[in-house]
This record gives C-alpha cells, sequence and structure tokens, in this order.
C-alpha cells in the first residue's frame, strides 16, 4: 500500500461523469499472410494464460488514499475481445472507441481496459487501451503498449502490455534513501530557480506584455465553439498523412516541421469554424505542450507550454504560417534562457491561474487557449506483435469542461498519425477537421509548388528546449 502522489488525487478530483480523465491509444495492426484462420483466438488466448499476471501500476487499485495491490484480480474485467459488425469499416471501428472512450473506469478496479478488436477490413484487427491519467500520463502509456511489441516479425512471444516493466513501476522500487534524496535535490532546485524565474517574470510584465506583437498571454485567446462546457459524451476520429509531405513544406519554406503541423492545423480549424459560422474575429491561441527534460531521467512529468498565436483571423496561408512561427520562436527564446526546474517554475507562476480555471471548470468560455495541439515523436522501426505489424497508431486524449476538442499527433515510421478527441454534442460534424486537415496540406503544396523561393523568414529555429514533434 502506498499514498497517492499529489498528482494523481489531483487527476482523480478532476474526473465527473462529463468528464473522464484517462487517456487511450488505438493500435491497428494486419494480420500476418498465411496466418491460421485462428491467429485472433490464439492470441487472446494466450494472452488469458496464466501468466498475465500485472506488474504495478496495473495491479494497483483504489483504497482511500492510498494505492493498494489488488490480490483479486480479475484478467476478463480489464481484457475484452470483441468483432466488429460486418463490413467492419474504419467508420464503424471508429465509433467504437468513440462509445469506448466515453465511459469512466470502473474505480472498484485497477483502472485500466484493453480491447483487441477483430472483423476489421482489410484482414486486420486493433488494439484498443485506456488507462486512468492518476495511474500514467499519455505518452508513457503508449509508450508502455509499444514495449509490449517487438521490431522482429519473426517474434512470436505474445506480452500483454500490463505486464512490461515501464519507468513508473521501476520507480515504485526505489528505496526511501533514494527517494529522499531526490526529493531534497528537488527542493535545492527550486530554491536555486527562484532569482531567474523573478528576472523572467518581470521581463515579461514589463517588457513584453502589450508590447512585444509576438508575445501570447493567457489573457488574449477569444471567446469560441471550443470553450464550452462538454457532456459525457465523446467522438474520436482518426487519420494518418505522410510525414514527407510536411518535410517538403518544412524545406521549401524554411520553417520547422512543427511550424508546418500547427498552420495546417491552423487552417483547418478556421475552415471548420467558417462552417459553422463561428469563426472569432480574433486569432485562435493553441496551447502545445513541450519537453524541457535535460537529461535520461524517466521521473516526474518534465513538461512546459507554449501558447501559439494561430493567426485564423488572416485567409492568407503564409501570413498565419508566418504569426505562428514568430509566437513560437518568442517562446522559445524565452525558455532558453533559463534551465528545466526555472522554466517549470515560471510556468507555474504564469499559467497558474489557467490551469485552476481548466481543473474548476468556473469560467469555460474564458479559457487561456483556445485548443490542445500536441504532437510527439513514436517509432521510427516497424514494430509487431506475434507477427502482426503495426500499421497504425492513433492518440486518444482528454476532453474537459471548457476545451471541447484536443489534436493529439504522434509520428510513425514516415507517418504522422492524427487524433482528434472532441465532445459530440460541443463540436458538430467533428471528424470534417480530417477533410480540412488535407485541404489546407494541398494549399502548402500547391504555393511551394509554384515558387522556388522561400516564402517566410526562418530566423534562429534550433533553441534547447525540446517541442514534442
Amino acid at each position: 500500500m502506498r499514498p497517492l502522489h499529489p498528482i494523481d488525487l489531483i487527476f482523480l478530483t478532476l474526473e465527473k461523469r462529463q468528464q473522464p480523465m484517462h487517456v487511450g491509444g488505438l493500435f491497428l495492426f494486419q494480420i500476418p499472410d498465411h496466418a491460421p484462420s485462428t491467429f485472433i483466438q490464439d492470441l487472446v488466448a494466450d494472452i488469458r494464460k496464466s501468466k498475465s499476471i500485472p506488474i504495478p501500476p496495473f495491479n494497483n487499485h483504489l483504497n482511500g488514499l492510498f494505492w493498494d495491490e489488488d490480490e483479486e484480480f480479475d484478467i476478463d474485467h480489464h481484457f475484452r475481445h470483441i468483432a466488429l459488425p460486418h463490413p467492419g469499416r474504419i467508420r464503424e471501428l471508429l465509433v467504437y472507441i468513440s462509445q469506448e472512450h466515453s465511459a469512466l473506469i470502473d474505480r472498484a478496479k485497477p483502472l485500466w481496459t484493453c480491447n483487441i478488436i477483430e472483423g476489421i477490413e482489410g484482414n486486420r484487427f486493433a488494439m484498443y487501451f485506456k488507462i486512468h491519467h492518476a495511474m500514467v500520463d499519455g505518452i508513457a502509456g503508449m509508450r508502455l503498449v509499444e514495449k509490449s511489441l517487438s521490431k522482429n516479425p519473426e517474434d512470436k512471444s505474445i506480452v500483454p502490455p500490463w505486464c512490461v516493466e515501464g519507468p513508473r513501476s521501476k520507480r515504485l522500487k526505489e528505496t526511501k534513501v533514494s527517494k529522499l534524496k531526490k526529493v531534497l535535490t528537488t527542493i535545492k532546485g527550486q530554491l536555486e530557480a527562484t532569482p531567474k524565474v523573478t528576472q523572467e517574470l518581470f521581463q515579461t510584465v514589463f517588457k513584453e506584455m502589450g508590447k512585444n506583437p509576438d508575445y501570447v498571454s493567457s489573457f488574449q485567446a477569444p471567446a469560441s465553439l471550443f470553450n464550452q462546457r462538454v457532456s459525457s459524451s465523446r467522438r474520436f476520429a482518426a487519420q494518418s498523412f505522410e510525414l514527407n509531405r510536411f518535410r517538403d513544406i518544412s524545406k521549401a519554406l524554411g520553417v520547422t516541421i512543427n511550424d508546418v503541423v500547427l498552420a495546417v492545423c491552423s487552417g483547418a480549424l478556421r475552415e471548420y469554424l467558417i462552417t459553422q459560422d463561428a469563426l472569432p474575429k480574433k486569432p485562435l491561441i493553441a496551447m502545445v505542450p513541450a519537453s524541457v527534460r535535460d537529461d535520461d531521467s524517466d521521473m516526474s512529468n518534465r513538461i512546459t507550454m507554449i501558447l501559439a498565436n494561430l493567426g485564423t483571423h488572416q485567409e492568407d496561408p503564409l501570413e498565419r504560417l508566418n504569426i505562428i512561427r514568430r509566437s513560437v520562436q518568442n517562446a522559445k527564446n524565452r525558455f532558453k534562457r533559463m534551465n528545466a526546474n526555472q522554466i517549470l517554475n515560471y510556468s507555474a507562476f504564469v499559467y497558474g491561474p489557467a490551469g485552476f480555471n481548466i481543473a474548476s471548470g468556473l469560467m469555460p468560455k474564458r479559457q487561456a487557449f483556445n485548443v490542445i495541439i500536441s504532437n510527439v515523436p513514436g517509432p521510427r522501426e516497424p514494430l509487431y506483435w506475434n507477427g502482426a505489424k503495426l500499421d497504425a497508431l492513433y492518440p486518444a486524449s482528454i476532453v474537459l469542461d471548457g476545451q471541447a476538442l484536443n489534436i493529439t499527433m504522434t509520428s510513425y515510421l514516415d507517418k504522422l498519425e492524427v487524433g482528434l478527441t472532441g465532445c459530440r454534442n460541443a463540436l458538430p460534424k467533428m471528424q470534417n477537421l480530417l477533410t480540412h486537415l488535407e485541404d489546407e496540406i494541398q494549399r502548402f503544396e500547391k504555393i511551394i509548388s509554384t515558387s522556388n523561393e522561400p516564402q517566410i523568414d526562418s530566423g534562429t529555429q534550433e533553441t534547447k528546449l525540446t517541442q514534442p514533434a
């Protein structure tokens, strides 16, 4: 038995029926050629065998303010095998994932579920895995599933994700001395960060806010369709895009791939809001998570956020791209002057009130940003599960009161995998955003095909801060 970490408690406290606090991943596999007709049934049977004994945190359940080991672990409660109705199109698959992602996880048991889904067209099957944010963060959860996969197509071993020892389970085995040492190191780092953080706060308040056009504050996001109270119903939409298309645009215009990704999202969001007759006159603001980890540790969340001006008030894609690039670079330049601890402390001061508003839901229409756009690098080599090749992996994330849309992306091989999670009631025809994304990519491709000269001043792009992508 171990006490809940304060962050775990926050995620548990935030959860309401209309606000499930789990993250998920949809993994799509190709059944091997010449595989027996019982391939999936054999895989499921193997998983259900007694060797599928979970490790922490997958065998932990809530007991008051503590995590306790589930001594009556029931694999059938967590692991399910279903088949889609014929013809098993991706449409039916996404409808099922939308329904599953809307449902709360039973708190009487360890807070995760896994579904094997067969009957998908093209001789494919899927795994949908969801886990409460109190147990693991979204990216770490995806990584745990990836660790159960193999780079060898001939590897026929079947390791369920909940049996793979990840960073979190290793941390649970740390001695009291090592934990105390890390706590003292953290306190020392906080104290050392104070002078620099104070200096940067002074710079922000007196020299940038209202004076630097590229500075994005937590007070300038307009009211929008995306910022309203949410229902419990979710819609999940997903699609793969060729990563080389973004690279080509990036190279031709002299900007980063992340800049292009944000610009494409900006154009798609603009077109979607126009179709809903809901485009604000002021530009949308995106919150872009960024990693500030400066070592090889796997402790805690080392994430800050960049507020990016999406320039959605501009019709010209290049003008939007330039606004985005400048606002992101402004944030990167500021963070470049600080180390990781200083960045985290600065972010706590500047964005703390915005975080409280999101957590409390007091003012869902008054948000520091309009949408979350997260882009995280994924595996660069093909992965296999019992010889079945992983074709795609799509992240599904959290929607909160005041934040009705979440755009999460990850790369896999030569593709950018996009997962859209939204409130079904708040965002009509949200899946149309995928079409708008494709349309916007084509707009940029047309621009670079008609000009050999870079259209954007690239400036200094490299900084110490590592933005996930």
